[in-house]
């Protein structure tokens, strides 16, 4: 895959810029994937349950409301994920255990960390889509990431040769 300046270059406005404000965690600085979606806000339950699925390459981009009391991913939940097969997973909100997801085979994202770990009610949904700092994302969407951060191609828009 080009680096995402270049698809940039190439694709200029028809790629959406995820938030800027987005940090890589995960043991993989440059990730794609095609989009599964999940909405929550500091309880990881509906994340935990897509992290065991077969990932096949896909993207799990999360939005957890932008907040940073609570983390909704770890290093359990994201070892799950890499061993079935996600290339990433990007929260739109904290994570924890960040010595550990660096090491993980996984390219994961997120706007901080903190030790705080997620509630867990059983909340949240997966499937949506969703709006990510005015960017609308939605499931079978690509995303790119690499150390310059993530771009969004919309599903049925042009896209990178190779995907």
């Amino acid at each position: 895959m080009q680096p995402t300046c270049d698809l940039y270059d190439t694709f200029l406005d028809a790629a959406d810029v995820l938030p800027v404000t987005l940090r890589h965690f995960g043991g993989h600085g440059a990730f794609h994937g095609r989009v599964e979606t999940v909405k929550c806000f500091e309880d990881n339950a509906r994340i935990k349950e897509l992290a065991g699925t077969p990932g096949a390459g896909r993207v799990m981009v999360v939005d957890a409301g932008g907040s940073t009391r609570h983390a909704v991913l770890g290093d359990m939940i994201a070892g799950e994920a890499a061993e079935n097969g996600w290339a990433g997973i990007i929260i739109y909100g904290a994570v924890r255990d960040v010595q550990a997801l660096a090491e993980l085979p996984l390219g994961v994202m997120a706007l901080a960390a903190t030790p705080r770990k997620s509630v867990r009610r059983g909340e949240g949904q997966t499937g949506l889509t969703i709006r990510l700092e005015g960017v609308i994302v939605a499931p079978g969407d690509l995303v790119v990431a690499d150390a310059d951060g993530a771009l969004l191609f919309p599903a049925g828009g042009p896209m990178p040769d190779g995907v």
